[in-house]
């Protein structure tokens, strides 16, 4: 059994949202899940497994401008921006962080519900240190 964690964080890398979902689903299903309660933001940074144009669309209707490298296998290149994609570093930080919890680190829950709600607990305590 996997999971993958998709996190929404602030500016300065503090965990606000969580979805899990199975380890074999796209990226896609969990950028489609978090899209509707996004904050308000000027940029979204994200990995390129959230590239799709459909993403990048409903992210500029909401009035936030994505930088999400291309995947390799796109056929015409995004741009974006370089130096501000470097900051991407602050989610996989929060991440570490999260792993430092034992429980969450070395998933002693099989049930998804009680290891989302293990993180969840990890994060609120994080958010404020």
């Amino acid at each position: 059994m996997n999971t993958k964690l998709h996190a929404v964080t602030d500016a300065r890398g503090r965990p606000l949202k969580f979805f899990m979902t199975a380890g074999q689903v796209s990226d896609y299903t969990g950028a489609a899940a978090l899209l509707s309660s996004l904050p308000r933001a000027d940029w979204l940074l994200a990995d390129r497994g959230y590239d799709a144009d459909w993403f990048r669309d409903a992210l500029k209707d909401k009035g936030i401008r994505p930088c999400i490298p291309g995947r390799k296998s796109r056929g015409k290149p995004v741009k974006y921006d370089k130096r501000r994609y470097r900051r991407r570093n602050r989610i996989e930080i929060m991440f570490g962080r999260l792993k430092d919890w034992r429980r969450v680190a070395t998933r002693y829950d099989r049930c998804p519900k009680v290891f989302l709600s293990a993180v969840a607990l990890a994060a609120t305590v994080m958010f404020w240190l």
